[in-house]
């Protein structure tokens, strides 16, 4: 299957799991608007994705798959199963002594991550209770992470990139069925989240498992100490383990920057964490399904053309990346900065979602839009790195872009409030999207291909028609004021969305960029 097929499954999929995200949300704040039981869930559902992205798709990722790749196309596929079985049996006994220390632990790492929910103390006492009842959603999709991994390696792409849909789904039924019956026994509605959350992560584990088990590729964990130890004394593990130190490093850096973010909205205005939390599942609209979609499918196969020394096929397929993110995140940064309030107010304006909170998160999602396209962007050059088994790099960059995050913060929080939380990370993303692409450059493992200056203007120029006309519709409209039109909204701006893709493709080809060539490649 071509890199384009590829990305095109993962990307068909992803935009389903972000529909059914978008719905998700939609009813979430439609039912529990923004406040301190909604930012009591958003600071308990951080937790389990904060460990989630040490064990789960961040750290151990960055590591198992370039490992698992090499090991594919250098020692055949009976070696790297048997490289499978140990990596799962290390990884299930950590995730159970984590899940244990985090139940116990809960009410600590609630006020680690946001003890500003102090001021409210229902609000900090409901966060503890979810954080105890979701921390098991860690070792769930740990767990998928590794199947992920394995289905990718062996170019199966579909069902990793489907079951988030699952999670969706459990949600999206505990917002709609689970709140309303807790509240008839008397109990807090916002508990049936945190039941959702758990339901998904075991409905992902089981389907990926199934999946797994018909390529015959199922893990065998072992629960013996002798099985622990002879999966911790493998060469592969422990090369594994030695990757994680600067990935998990790496991840440790974004988000300690996540927390402190985290820890100053929680001393702004009442629902700040969930206007930004609303802005930022919006903004995962693009990144997931182009950079996530990328990187999911770059990922194995840089690693399997650096392990066979095929130089011109690397340096080639992180040109032909980031080429399609020039095409694709440009356009979305676009709509996010200049047609912002429509995309809010459709999604999110309903119920006990206020005019005030559409603005608020409007503010929010422009932040995001600044820094969009590097967003995107490192989805496809940090792979050009772990591919290549170096997690130090990026790392380091990584924690320069801590620092200047930080340094944004103290001069912009002030004026823009939690806005300013979002500008600051899109501000960093675009240093560090910046940083890792010269260094790819400067070690000779990227060379940009002929074409490209011509390109970017063929780009900016379709851009540029589009902007005019979202900034029209932006206008025109009393977006807010169509609340009671709900369904006329709905339709107004799927059309205006289709229209404004009409404008930008059209545009490219009277700019002669062959759009085909570029699927071909």
């Amino acid at each position: 299957m071509s890199l384009f097929k590829s990305a095109s499954v993962v990307s068909l999929f992803t935009l389903l799991s972000r529909i059914t995200g978008l719905v998700r949300e939609l009813l979430i704040a439609s039912t529990f608007g923004a406040s301190a039981m909604t930012d009591a869930f958003n600071v308990a559902f951080r937790i389990p994705n904060l460990f989630r992205r040490f064990f789960g798709e961040g750290a151990f990722s960055q590591a198992f798959v370039p490992v698992l790749a090499a090991s594919k196309a250098q020692h055949g596929e009976e070696q790297t199963r048997l490289l499978i079985d140990r990596v799962a049996t290390v990884l299930a006994w950590a995730l159970l002594a984590l899940s244990v220390l985090g139940v116990l632990g809960a009410s600590g790492l609630v006020w680690v991550m946001a003890s500003g929910l102090k001021q409210e103390p229902h609000g900090f006492d409901v966060a503890v209770v979810m954080t105890r009842w979701m921390f098991p959603y860690i070792a769930f999709m740990s767990l998928v992470a590794l199947g992920a991994g394995v289905l990718n390696t062996w170019k199966r792409f579909a069902v990793p990139a489907a079951t988030p849909v699952l999670l969706n789904v459990c949600m999206i039924a505990a917002a709609w069925l689970g709140a309303p019956w807790l509240k008839v026994l008397g109990l807090e509605p916002i508990y049936a989240l945190a039941g959702g959350v758990l339901a998904g992560g075991a409905l992902q584990l089981m389907v990926q498992w199934l999946a797994l088990k018909r390529l015959g590729l199922q893990p065998r964990m072992g629960w013996r100490w002798s099985a622990l130890r002879a999966a911790w004394a493998d060469a592969g593990t422990q090369n594994i383990l030695r990757l994680m130190g600067p990935a998990l490093l790496g991840v440790s850096v974004a988000h300690i920057s996540m927390l402190i973010n985290t820890q100053i909205a929680s001393y702004l205005r009442p629902g700040s964490v969930s206007w930004i939390t609303y802005a930022d599942r919006l903004m995962e609209f693009p990144t997931a399904m182009l950079g996530v979609a990328m990187g999911v499918v770059l990922m194995p196969q840089l690693a399997s053309a650096r392990a066979s020394g095929e130089a011109a096929k690397y340096s080639g397929m992180l040109d032909w990346g980031l080429r399609w993110v020039a095409v694709l995140a440009v356009p979305c940064a676009v709509a996010l900065l200049v047609f912002p309030t429509p995309l809010v107010a459709v999604l999110y304006h309903y119920g006990a979602m206020t005019d005030f909170d559409v603005q608020q998160v409007t503010f929010a999602l422009m932040g995001w839009g600044v820094g969009l396209v590097g967003i995107v962007a490192i989805k496809v050059l940090a792979p050009g790195y772990y591919a290549s088994q170096d997690t130090r790099t990026p790392v380091r960059v990584a924690i320069g872009v801590l620092v200047l995050t930080q340094i944004l913060n103290f001069f912009l929080v002030p004026i823009f409030a939690h806005a300013a939380l979002t500008l600051s990370i899109g501000l960093g993303a675009m240093v560090n999207a910046a940083w890792l692409l010269l260094g790819l450059i400067r070690r000779g493992s990227y060379t940009p291909e002929p074409g490209w200056c011509i390109f970017l203007l063929q780009v900016l120029a379709g851009c540029a028609l589009l902007t005019v006309f979202l900034m029209w519709a932006n206008g025109h409209f009393a977006w807010t004021a169509m609340r009671v039109e709900s369904f006329k909204r709905i339709w107004l701006v799927a059309g205006i969305l289709f229209a404004s893709a009409a404008i930008y493709f059209v545009a490219l080809w009277a700019a002669g960029l062959k759009l085909r060539q570029l699927v071909r490649r």
